[in-house]
């Protein structure tokens, strides 16, 4: 019996392992299964070059719990160890089998099958056990089984031992505070985390949990679109299906493969976040992915693997490197290249997709210029009053140049963002031959105010933030039907309008025109939009008051009737009721204002009833 101290790096690292080096304890099932991983496909290289000449067999990694003993043990069919080499991986900590491995067998393996690079998964073990022991014998003929214990203090023992078939067992004895990692259900749900795609079989309960061929390893040639859809179901099994996905697959200047898809989404922006996983050989790494792909597209679902992404010690953080920022470039192309491919062959599927593609794409052109420059070719802006019909930016510029340029020579693209609520301003509109898009997802908002700058000669202006006539050009004619003391009278009436922050214009509109007509300047009306989704630095404009232009078309023929009535009250009540109603249109009569309003109204049908 061999008898010892742990050779470490640093003066006594039981405890920082214990306790600092994983941020998760359940992270140790993940280390060691990996570890046994790596044994068995070393010991498949090993076969593929002719150094191991024995029955292969079909290896797999099992996965025992022993609630009576309280004993977890991993074990494999892999390389096994012998004495020596027990002492050389597992009593100097820190010293990585895996890496020495890919040394020596460079260029007859691309590595991509040895997971393990830092040396120090095996004593993730001790943050749960109170001792561990290792059973293993060696690949190689005639070594003699050996047996490894250690309590988590540097004193190890190493004694030769029986076991019949080579491989390793790894014996966890849960320690008192870890015993939730005696439970059945606990352990699966780990493995089932972890290990899902592993490339080995990993078996618990006499049951293999993991797909060790799942279909982003394999190349997009070899799959069916029923593929794409039965994996998407395996990673999200209550999901709706996806509505098209994008496989990835490099090899240089980094390594990575992957399946991204792109989920149906709806204008409420309900959808979860964190859905992509990132692996690293298959291992489930962590769905913290911001750093690799970009904010855009962190509403994609999928996963991405590449062993080139460089982690800390536990693999549980990126870490600053160039190959990061390469990576989420590469993403973004091939994003933005897809999209570009559908609209181009499948121009229809594209726009009956287009609720979802448009937060995409929008998000992607505020946040990234390369992908802006791509996606200004497909992006589609919606007609209101044809649902279906749609133009991209250079289609609406054919159609609408001609009557909605301004003085300043710049297009005024006219949007709507609620059809029912605006209707009568985008029928005013109509009316005069301009063309009224869509605009009422989200983004919108961010997305009219980032890109209005960045794109020459062209402003954006909702189709209710002025009368018909004053949306391209402010019109200066104003030819009323009144006379002079009939408009005094009018303005003398609509003076006593209580409201605040509401600017009164006489005007001599159609007699089609609505009898007043209340808009909000664009801007403020913006900036307040933008405020009440939670526009970074918004908030001032959020406690501002709403600036409210109120039109009164002195040629609607209820003036007259108005102007006719011989009771005072009576007419302030009529003109404050025509007030209120062009409010209420634009959602701008509340509380108190409103049951006045309701009550009025009541009133004077009552009156006109009894007349």
């Amino acid at each position: 019996m061999q008898k010892g101290a742990i050779r470490v790096q640093t003066e006594n690292i039981f405890p920082i392992i214990k306790k600092f080096l994983y941020s998760d304890h359940e992270i140790f099932i993940r280390e060691l299964v990996s570890n046994a991983v790596d044994a068995t496909q070393k010991l498949k290289t090993l076969a593929s070059v002719g150094e191991f000449k024995g029955e292969l067999g079909t290896p797999e990694i099992t996965v025992t719990l022993d609630k009576e003993k309280k004993t977890l043990t991993i074990s494999d069919m892999g390389v096994g160890m012998t004495a020596e080499e027990v002492d050389k991986y597992i009593n100097q900590v820190a010293f990585s089998g895996a890496e020495e491995f890919l040394n020596k067998y460079k260029g007859q393996t691309d590595g991509a099958n040895i997971i393990g690079h830092f040396g120090l998964g095996f004593y993730s073990s001790f943050m749960v056990s109170s001792k561990v022991e290792i059973f293993t014998k060696s690949h190689k003929p005639d070594t003699t089984a050996v047996r490894w214990e250690c309590d988590g203090s540097p004193e190890y023992t190493l004694e030769e031992t029986s076991k019949e078939s080579r491989g390793t067992d790894i014996v966890l004895h849960i320690n008192e505070e870890s015993e939730e990692f005696l439970d059945e259900h606990r352990i699966q749900t780990i493995l089932e985390k972890f290990c899902k795609f592993l490339p080995v079989p990993v078996k618990y309960a006499d049951k293999q949990l993991n797909n060790t061929h799942p279909a982003w390893t394999k190349k997009p040639a070899d799959l069916t679109t029923e593929d794409y859809q039965n994996f998407y179901k395996e990673l999200y099994p209550y999901a709706e299906a996806p509505l098209f996905w994008i496989h990835l697959n490099v090899d240089y200047p980094f390594n990575l493969t992957g399946i991204l898809y792109f989920p149906k989404i709806g204008k409420s922006f309900e959808v979860q976040k964190d859905k992509i996983s990132l692996y690293s050989n298959q291992v489930f790494v962590t769905d913290e992915v911001k750093d690799i792909v970009p904010e855009f597209l962190m509403l994609l679902h999928g996963v991405i693997d590449s062993p080139d992404i460089p982690l800390n010690v536990s693999r549980s953080y990126l870490q600053g490197d160039p190959n990061v920022k390469k990576i989420s470039s590469y993403i973004t192309k091939k994003v933005a290249d897809k999209l570009d491919e559908i609209f181009r062959n499948d121009r229809k599927s594209f726009e009956e997709k287009w609720e979802s593609i448009g937060l995409f794409a929008k998000y992607g052109m505020m946040t990234d210029d390369k992908f802006s420059e791509k996606a200004n070719k497909f992006l589609l802006l919606e007609d209101i009053t044809e649902p279906g019909k749609f133009y991209t930016l250079e289609e609406y510029k054919t159609e609408a140049t001609a009557l909605q340029t301004n003085k300043d020579n710049k297009l005024v693209v006219l949007y709507a963002t609620n059809a029912v609520q605006q209707d009568s301003y985008i029928q005013a509109a109509k009316n005069k031959g301009y063309k009224i898009v869509k605009l009422d997802n989200i983004v919108d908002a961010a997305f009219i105010n980032n890109m209005e700058p960045r794109w020459d000669n062209m402003m954006f202006t909702r189709v209710d933030a002025d009368i018909a006539d004053n949306l391209i050009n402010v019109d200066e004619k104003s030819e009323s039907v009144l006379t002079t003391d009939q408009e005094t009278k009018l303005k003398e009436l609509f003076g006593h309008i209580p409201q605040q922050h509401v600017k009164v214009e006489l005007k001599g509109l159609s007699v089609d025109a609505q009898p007043v007509i209340v808009t909000r300047p664009e801007f403020m009306r913006r900036m307040k939009d933008m405020a009440a989704v939670g526009g970074a630095g918004m908030s001032w404009y959020a406690n501002m008051p709403d600036e409210i232009n109120m039109t009164v078309n002195a040629n609607h023929p209820i003036y007259q009737q108005i102007l006719d009535e011989s009771d005072n009250d009576k007419q302030q009540k009529q003109v404050r009721n025509l007030a209120d109603l062009a409010l209420l249109s634009q959602n701008l009569l509340t509380g108190a204002d409103l049951t006045a309003f309701v009550n009025r109204s009541v009133e004077l049908m009552s009156a006109e009833k009894k007349n």
